[in-house]
């Protein structure tokens, strides 16, 4: 039982290691399309990546291994001079199908406060008044 023990303590610790897998700096700029509307990009080619998915008889924590497959994808389709990747599939045993994409100018903009109409403020809280006649 002791020895088990033993065994298993070590094991656990390193199921929650993150394996030292880190963005590049060219991979910061890629985006992940969780949504899955590419359809006005160029696509540059699949990259499928790997991490362990378990050490020995334990199961990584998944959230880590899904996290360390994007980390990688953003990586690899750095390489390949895309900005945008797509997952394909979910993980299976610690390895996931990733579509690469060149969006550039298509890629959606940040949300915007909407324009005010011709006549009116354009900041917040400010409005154009005008005198009654009759008062």
């Amino acid at each position: 039982m002791r020895k088990t023990l033993l065994l298993l303590v070590p094991i656990t610790l390193l199921g929650a290691c993150t394996w030292g897998i880190t963005l590049d700096d060219a991979a910061k700029d890629v985006r992940t399309a969780w949504s899955g509307d590419v359809s006005s990009c160029h696509e540059l080619g699949k990259v499928t990546v790997s991490v362990m998915n378990r050490v020995g008889p334990v199961n990584r924590n998944d959230i880590k291994v899904r996290d360390e497959l994007e980390v990688m994808a953003r990586n690899e389709a750095a390489k390949m001079h895309a900005d945008t990747i797509k997952p394909l599939a979910e993980p299976s045993e610690g390895s996931q199908p990733w579509g690469a994409y060149q969006c550039g100018a298509h890629r959606p903009a940040p949300s915007r406060a909407p324009t005010p109409a011709p006549g009116q403020s354009g900041a917040p809280g400010n409005a154009e008044t005008f005198p009654v006649k009759g008062s």
